[in-house]
């Protein structure tokens, strides 16, 4: 297990998002870019990957102690903390639609309501039983001749 491993798990386990793990590490006055985050995430087979090193984890590890308890001169409760992020989520199932265009911004907004997984229009399927369309029926073919 290396220290990617590690950052993931933790990233997982706290459901930290990538800004919440940069303004942990400012608070060490560590810096370090979205791009550059984002590239630690990402799987060892890409392009981009780059290795967490034990620097970045370690200043991470200690802004995440001062995240959670405070600082020697004004201590928190770390359960607070955990319990008041906890409330300020947004529970995944509900997904916002993107923000509307300005055709849409015309029509009527009275109607705004967040999308929820599983009330779109519905897919029709074929049945299996039924022979695959060939594609080149679909085409009409023609040999240069007019045909009168």
């Amino acid at each position: 297990m290396n220290n990617n491993d590690v950052f993931k798990k933790l990233r997982v386990a706290l459901q930290l998002r990538d800004e919440q793990i940069i303004e942990i590490l400012n608070l060490v006055n560590f810096r370090v870019s979205k791009g550059e985050l984002g590239n630690v995430f990402r799987s060892e087979d890409h392009p981009n990957f780059m290795e967490c090193g034990d620097q970045l984890l370690r200043n991470f590890l200690n802004g995440l102690v001062i995240y959670l308890r405070g600082t020697k001169e004004n201590p928190k409760q770390p359960t607070a903390v955990l319990e008041e992020i906890k409330k300020n989520k947004v529970p995944l199932s509900v997904q916002y639609k993107e923000e509307p265009s300005k055709e849409q911004t015309t029509k009527s907004t009275a109607a705004k309501k967040p999308f929820v997984k599983g009330n779109g229009p519905k897919k029709t399927f074929k049945p299996k039983d039924s022979k695959p369309e060939n594609p080149v029926e679909r085409f009409k073919f023609n040999s240069g001749k007019n045909k009168k």
